[in-house]
């Protein structure tokens, strides 16, 4: 293999590694948080999640910057995968712990895994061989290790409920141990801070429109990371095995139709896949709280992936068709971050919605959501530069 090919395959490994890490631990939420001496509820569940994603998005840019100063990505991506290993190793080894304690522990965790994670996008970047090839591994990567984690975890907790923990332990320490042998080549790509993305969001305000799918997409995401399980598992009295085959079938058409939804975006422009595709998104998330047994609910969480795939690389993809050339890094940057906090937003928010107000609610808020956001944002989007956008893969057929 060409060394530039191994050094994507590589780099795209470690993303693949902590996405799917993260989802393994999904779907048995609630027996991991018991395992620890705690009352498996919701408001429990809730910042057991939110707890690594505030990490996520503090530290993103923490890393970014130290890598920038030092010159060099490697020994990052190394010391993020193996802090983050050696944390979930301490959380499948401790017995009880008081609960600020478990969540110190799981800040702290998500602050080193996002150091791994984020640059080892940002390396990709960085390497030649054309930025559309290393975003595109990049993508499969994110698409595989989220639609096979949730189901291969769910699996895992039938060994007990640390057994995802462990190996995710294992699978973090081995990534950061062959980080150290990876090759870089200095580049321009780095990581975004908030600030930047919100100045270059003040100078192109037509960025505001995918950002806010961005946002709402992301939402939905961390509700049905936190609040699909426990509906699942009270609706349908499922284990947590169960529990991540109806994530998964969410997942993975989620993860093996965006490619495809992507190029069929190019043909026919971004109005259609956004609008369509985010309003049809919400009615299936509406439609999973109705269904009266947990294979229809599949059938639904399918419906939820398929629509999910055509509206989010379309909405990416967008960012990057208004988004000047010289700002694109920032600007799909400034994307990402406001879809870490929608996920964060979606993990508290939906819990705090399911246990105040019912599942039903819950679900309603969170397509209603969607829904009104894609009829609200429809007259913006057909004021953007359409033409151009709809156009934007023709002249190169």
């Amino acid at each position: 293999m060409q060394p530039q090919r191994r050094d994507r395959a590589a780099l795209a490994g470690v993303v693949f590694a902590v996405l799917f890490a993260q989802t393994l631990l999904y779907p048995g939420v609630p027996q991991l948080v018991a395992s620890f001496g705690l009352r498996p509820n919701l408001d429990a569940g809730t910042w057991f999640l939110a707890a690594e994603f505030a990490g996520f998005i503090l530290f993103a840019g923490v890393w970014g910057a130290l890598s920038d100063a030092a010159g060099t990505r490697r020994g990052f991506i190394a010391a993020g995968a193996l802090g983050g290993g050696l944390i979930y190793g301490l959380l499948a080894a401790v017995p009880e712990i008081p609960f600020w304690s478990l969540l110190l522990v799981r800040f702290f965790g998500g602050a080193f895994t996002i150091g791994a994670f984020s640059l080892a996008i940002a390396t990709l970047m960085d390497l030649g061989g054309g930025n559309g090839r290393n975003m595109g591994a990049a993508g499969i990567a994110i698409g595989l290790g989220t639609g096979l984690g949730a189901p291969l975890g769910g699996q895992l907790y039938r060994l007990g409920p640390r057994a995802p923990l462990a190996a995710t332990a294992l699978l973090m320490a081995l990534v950061g141990l062959l980080a150290l042998r990876l090759r870089e080549t200095p580049g321009t790509g780095r990581e975004t801070h908030a600030l930047e993305a919100l100045t270059t969001l003040r100078a192109h305000p037509s960025l505001a429109v995918p950002y806010a799918f961005g946002f709402a997409d992301r939402f939905t995401a961390g509700f049905f990371a936190l609040v699909g399980v426990f509906y699942f598992q009270t609706r349908f009295g499922l284990d947590a095995g169960g529990t991540g085959l109806l994530l998964g079938a969410f997942f993975l058409p989620f993860a093996l139709l965006q490619y495809p939804f992507g190029v069929l975006s190019d043909r026919i422009g971004r109005v259609g896949p956004v609008a369509l595709g985010s309003f049809a998104y919400g009615v299936v998330i509406v439609a999973v709280s109705v269904t009266p047994t947990a294979l229809l609910a599949a059938v639904a969480m399918a419906l939820v992936g398929a629509f999910g795939a055509l509206c989010a690389p379309a909405t990416l993809a967008l960012v990057n068709d208004l988004a000047p050339a010289d700002a694109r890094g920032t600007a799909t940057g400034g994307f990402n971050v406001l879809g870490s906090l929608g996920f964060l937003t979606g993990v508290v928010g939906g819990g705090l919605l399911a246990d105040r107000f019912g599942y039903g609610t819950a679900f309603l808020a969170a397509g209603g959501a969607e829904m009104l956001l894609a009829l609200a944002l429809l007259p913006a989007l057909l004021r953007l530069d359409v033409e151009r956008v709809a156009t934007f893969a023709k002249g190169n057929d």
